[in-house]
């Protein structure tokens, strides 16, 4: 594993988004379809409190490596 490979999770209170970056092949999905949470040029570069938890969902399952991923919160 890289120790560059970092994991990092970003909550908007219901969802929460699981950035890994070793498995990010920068197709731009999340950029192109939610860019009110995906700013690359930005840190945090995710915010998700900036849009619903449907379309971040939606968002995230557009990801084709799998860098990104969800879990609903309880």
């Amino acid at each position: 594993m890289n120790p560059k490979d970092i994991t990092k999770e970003y909550t908007n209170g219901e969802v929460t988004i699981v950035w890994q970056s070793g498995k990010c092949i920068h197709s731009g999905n999340c950029v192109r379809n939610n860019p009110d949470v995906f700013k690359p040029k930005e840190k945090p570069w995710i915010t998700p409190e900036n849009s619903t938890t449907e379309k971040i969902i939606a968002t995230v399952e557009k990801c084709p490596s799998g860098a990104l991923t969800y879990y609903k919160n309880k």
